[in-house]
């Protein structure tokens, strides 16, 4: 483990102690980068000034920095840095000397020919675990090519399966691929900062977007190489699986229901008032209900419709069968399952010059009973703490003041 701050940054929480240097902008290196920072791991983010990270104008609604930026970084120090100087390489050598954990999103190759790659790294620090993440990974044909989330959610496998069949294919509206490749990211540095704990020695840890999606995809790939399936888009059923649907009721909302296990489908038989599909020898398996499925989404629809869906709801609750609502986001704010489970945390935000204003943000995941992960600040000013951290690698004031001068920090 590096040497403490001596700043008073060390955070209570699992992490505490832990030194990450995050060189990446965008979503899946930050997403990870503030996973960590959420459980007390000292995250440095550096940003090339004097923009910094795309990310602060992404969904800008109003002012310089946007939610998205604040949410995704928070709990880390701003570092204004341009690694393509020789001045900056040196900096972030210092920095990578004391940390544990360096993540990147660059292309590959990008480091390298900054003079960072990791056997400059391991000069300096030979225990640092560098995590990469990239749209194919760090070889193989496509290497070099461009890859963000909506790409990797294609050649990934899962576009072909989103939608519905008589329509093009859709994505889900958040950063789904980069997200998940942040907290393949968490897994890959923790499992590597285990084994170093054993051997002393550090690791690169490969992630490529399009192989977190893939990995999502279950059993897609032996069911066609098994038996030539090649799944078609659902819409909002879950294929093979009989019933889960999305349903809409009387009032026009929509609901979820899943009734696919064996016990829960005859009481949701029963509470649509069908008991003898509940009886149906036909039905009393999931194969069996996969080659009636039209016959089953039509009888679950026609008692869906009649009825508005709070009633809906309160009778598929008393029959215990998995069910919910479609939430918005005015549905999750106002939810008290959400606020018992601290997930929506009110902070006081700057959103422009002069205007304040209290923010629901969500909270940390996943619970932990004897040392929680909390929200310390939300993602920092650009710059925030680059005197801070540079005075801590033992760089003056003067020194700096050169640095800002040649625009390197």
């Amino acid at each position: 483990m590096v040497e403490q701050s001596p700043s008073g940054r060390e955070a209570p929480g699992p992490l505490s102690g832990l030194r990450v240097l995050e060189l990446g902008n965008f979503i899946a290196a930050p997403s990870a980068g503030h996973l960590m920072a959420d459980f007390g791991a000292d995250v440095i983010k550096v940003e090339r000034p004097p923009g910094g990270d795309e990310l602060r104008r992404w969904r800008l609604h109003e002012g310089e920095t946007s939610l998205l930026f604040r949410v995704m970084n928070r709990n880390k120090r701003s570092l204004t840095l341009d690694l393509k100087h020789s001045g900056g390489r040196t900096v972030a050598l210092d920095l990578i000397r004391r940390s544990d954990v360096v993540l990147e999103n660059f292309r590959p190759g990008t480091l390298e020919r900054w003079g960072l790659g990791i056997e400059r790294m391991r000069e300096v620090n030979p225990g640092v675990i560098l995590v990469r993440i990239s749209g194919y990974g760090q070889y193989g044909p496509y290497r070099d090519r461009p890859g963000f989330g909506g790409v990797a959610e294609a050649v990934g496998g899962l576009r072909n399966l989103t939608g519905y069949p008589d329509r093009p294919p859709t994505r889900v509206g958040i950063s789904l691929a980069d997200s998940v490749s942040g907290l393949y990211a968490v897994i890959g540095a923790l499992a590597a900062l285990h084994r170093r704990g054993v051997t002393g020695q550090g690791e690169v840890v490969d992630v490529a977007l399009y192989e977190t999606v893939y990995s999502l995809l279950e059993s897609l790939t032996p069911d066609h190489s098994a038996f030539q399936v090649e799944p078609e888009r659902a819409g909002g059923s879950l294929p093979g699986i009989v019933p889960s649907n999305t349903y809409v009721c009387g009032d026009g909302r929509y609901v979820v229901i899943s009734g696919n296990g064996d016990s829960i489908f005859k009481r949701l038989m029963r509470v649509i008032g069908r008991s003898e599909l509940a009886e149906d020898v036909r039905l009393a398996d999931n194969a069996g209900r996969v080659r009636h499925a039209g016959q089953l989404d039509a009888a679950i629809s026609a008692w869906t419709r009649e009825l508005p869906h709070e009633e809906v709801l309160r009778r598929l609750e008393e029959g215990q069968i998995p069910s919910a609502p479609i939430f918005t986001a005015a549905d999750i704010a106002k939810d008290p399952h959400y606020a018992a489970r601290g997930m929506l945390e009110r902070h006081r935000v700057t959103i422009a010059a002069g205007k304040d204003r209290e923010v629901v943000f969500p909270g940390i995941v996943p619970k932990f009973t004897r040392e929680p992960g909390r929200v310390r600040w939300l993602g920092p000013e650009l710059g925030e703490h680059t005197d801070e951290v540079l005075a801590e690698v033992g760089m003056d004031e003067a020194h700096r003041g050169k640095l800002r001068e040649l625009g390197v920090i």
